[in-house]
């Protein structure tokens, strides 16, 4: 959902500890999070869930979905998920039309060996290595100043809504009955 007030990203930078003092973010960036979750996002966002994300940057446009590094309470139950049952994020992943759009998971944050706890062999071994469940989508920049952005968004975050939708299941957050 998001609120308007509440989802796009402050514009102000933490200068504390960045050697370049420059106090504003050359980026801008909205994050629409389900409901009953809290907004934050990233390890400090106890409660969060996966949302839908857009970024505009000089010269860097996209969007994105999923999750980005949930603190260790969220990320163990989406791995309790993948044990119960992987099928289901597979054949999000996998789906043809979805790869061509997204490609795979963001394998930045991925564990080179399974977590504790895990055995090797596991059929979800491929996604319990990960640490963060995002998948991206570059925007042109005639995309992002074409009147018809407002449109292109809700396709994309459509697409986006199956994926979207299995991580807040597993964190037990339930489908929206309306966007409202």
């Amino acid at each position: 959902m998001g609120e308007p007030r509440r989802s796009l990203f402050r514009i102000h930078r933490d200068i504390r500890f960045s050697k370049d003092k420059s106090p504003y973010k050359t980026n801008a960036g909205c994050w629409f999070y389900h409901r009953d979750a809290g907004r934050g996002v990233g390890g400090e966002a106890a409660g969060g869930g996966a949302g839908f994300y857009f970024h505009i940057e000089p010269g860097q446009y996209f969007v994105a979905g999923g999750i980005w590094m949930p603190p260790r309470p969220t990320l163990a139950k989406i791995r309790e998920a993948l044990v119960e049952d992987h099928r289901r994020l597979a054949s999000i992943l996998g789906a043809p039309a979805f790869r061509r759009r997204y490609g795979a998971l963001d394998p930045e944050h991925q564990l080179t060996r399974l977590p504790r706890g895990f055995l090797p062999g596991h059929p979800a071994e491929p996604w319990l290595r990960f640490q963060s469940f995002t998948v991206s989508r570059s925007l042109t920049e005639s995309q992002v100043l074409s009147p018809r952005l407002p449109d292109l968004l809700a396709r994309e975050f459509e697409s986006l809504a199956p994926f979207v939708r299995w991580l807040n299941a597993a964190l037990g957050y339930p489908p929206a009955s309306s966007r409202l």
